[in-house]
Parts: C-alpha cells; structure tokens; sequence
C-alpha cells in the first residue's frame, strides 16, 4: 500500500502500525528514516525566525492563500492509495480541504483519512481508524494496548494526590504572542498530578494576555512552543524573561520552570504523546516519576544563564 503522510503524528502512527509511508510532510522527522522520504507539500513560513516573526508571517499567509502549498508533481508521483491528513490546525499541518482540492485536481484514486484529536482517547481512536485503512487492525490493537498501559500507570501513581499536592501548571506553546496550549494537555497535566486552570479539556489552545499568566501564577512553568526544539526555544526566551513580573511568578522564584522540545512532545498527538506524559510527570512530580532525559526538557532558569 502506498500511503503518503501530511503531519508528523500521522507519520509516527504509520511506522507504529508497521506500515512505511511513500511521502511525508517536510516536517516529519520520526523515526529518523521519515526525514528521508519526500515531502509533498512545504511551508510559506520561515520557521527559523524569531516567534514574534513566525507569527506575523503566519497571520500574512493566512490572508494569502494558507501557511502550506501542496507540491502536485511530488505528490503525483507518490501516487497515493491512501492519505492520512489532519483538521485540527491549519498552522501545523496542511489541512483537509487542500488535500481533497489537491486529488481531484491531479484525479488521483485514493482514501483520504482525517484526523481531528483533541484528548488522548481521540488520538487512540485515530490509530485505530488509521489501523484499518492500512490494514494493521490487530497491530493497531496492540499500539492501543501499550499506550493505555503506559498512561495508566501514571495516572495510578497520582491518583492519591490532595488538591493541595497539585501544584497549578501552565504550559505555553507560543512565546509571542504568549499562548496556553490546550486540546489534550489539561488532561495530561491533570493526569501527571498538576491542576490546569487555563483552559478546559479538549478546548483550542489561545492567546492570552500577559497579565493573565501573571494572575494565575503558575507553580510549575512549561515553555513548549509548537515546532521550536530545545534550542530555538532558549532563542526565543526573553519573549518572556523580559516581560514585567516574570521574575516574581512564584515557578520563577522556587527553580521550576522548564522548557519542552515542542516539535516532537505535547504538539504532537500520535503515540508519543504518553512519552509527553511521562515526561509531564517527572517535571510536575520530580519525587515520584523520573526527570524527563536532557535532550526533552530543560531548566529555563539554567537555559537563560547559559
């Protein structure tokens, strides 16, 4: 079967499944073989630039034509027996409609999957769907399995916790604007033993205003921007170190802030999102769970120093 793979969660459920993709999105990069397959499609936006930037190109685009072109001669010659899309955002990925444009135009005979998540139990829901268009049902099972395992033994090992015990969590996946990331984290901070008052279940993420952030006063702190690793998050640091009463938020003043590589955790709703959970818990529980390793999260207070 001939799949092509236009988000890199969908590349990821792929490749857990036992299936490989013909093509790709140009951002898919796991596993490391998923780099070197074609992209049929390609970004409008200069995703080295400051987030500040990204931002305004991304509004720019936005009013002409989209952040995404679909390249029709790559994707022609992938000759597709099945797309695997998504519709949660037209910023992270191309989205549904120009796919379906795109294989009319170019008369193409293939199924075209869509994915849509917004909680955990959606994403397993997907690798299910995606499981039986690429004929991995039981494969798909067995990925379900795991991942519900995993999770749940988290959740057992704060289930106990006081609301006293949680410590208020913000995570932002965008400096500027600052945005509080939303769809599935509430549940996975809730789960990792946090409490998350900037946005309920399965809700958009959003902007929010400086002064929100400074009044909820978070506890635990978790930069994770959409698309930035490690480094071009320190970057992009004084997007917050530099706005008033950063240094006198309460995760600031007690060392618990922290940066996420947000290209491959909590922005990406394939199987590992779990890892993103672990990982979670280990920044908002560091008595209970293991310290997230080096290369996924970082200290802010040592990354702003260095």
């Amino acid at each position: 079967m001939r799949i092509v793979t236009l988000l890199p969660s969908a590349t990821e459920i792929v490749y857990a499944l036992g299936r490989e993709p013909v093509a790709t999105s140009h951002e898919c990069d796991w596993p490391p073989e998923a780099a070197e397959l074609p992209a049929v499609n390609r970004s409008r936006v200069d995703a080295d630039a400051s987030a500040g930037e990204i931002d305004a190109q991304v509004l720019e685009a936005g009013d002409s034509g989209g952040v995404y072109d679909i390249d029709l001669t790559a994707l022609e010659r992938a000759n597709p027996d099945l797309i695997v899309s998504q519709g949660i955002c037209d910023v992270c990925a191309v989205d549904t409609v120009l796919v379906r444009e795109a294989v009319e135009e170019l008369g193409l005979d293939c199924e075209v999957v869509t994915t849509d998540p917004h909680s955990l139990e959606d994403v397993l829901d997907d690798v299910r769907r995606i499981g039986r268009a690429v004929d991995r049902e039981d494969r798909a099972e067995e990925v379900i399995a795991a991942l519900r395992e995993r999770a749940a033994h988290v959740r057992d090992r704060t289930a106990d916790l006081t609301p006293e015990d949680r410590p208020h969590v913000a995570v932002l996946d965008w400096t500027d604007p600052v945005m509080t990331a939303g769809h599935w984290v509430p549940e996975l901070v809730e789960w990792a033993g946090g409490e998350y008052g900037l946005a309920e279940r399965g809700a958009a993420s959003r902007p929010r205003e400086w002064t929100e952030i400074r009044e909820y006063d978070p506890e635990v702190l978790v930069v994770a921007p959409c698309g930035f690793d490690l480094d071009q998050t320190a970057e992009n640091l004084a997007d917050l170190t530099e706005r008033a009463g950063w240094d006198e938020l309460t995760a600031v003043r007690e060392g618990r802030t922290y940066a996420v590589d947000g290209h491959h955790y909590l922005n990406r709703p394939g199987p590992r999102l779990v890892d993103s959970l672990e990982h979670l818990a280990g920044l908002v529980h560091p008595e209970r769970f293991d310290a997230p390793p080096a290369d996924v999260a970082r200290s802010l207070a040592r990354t702003a120093v260095n």
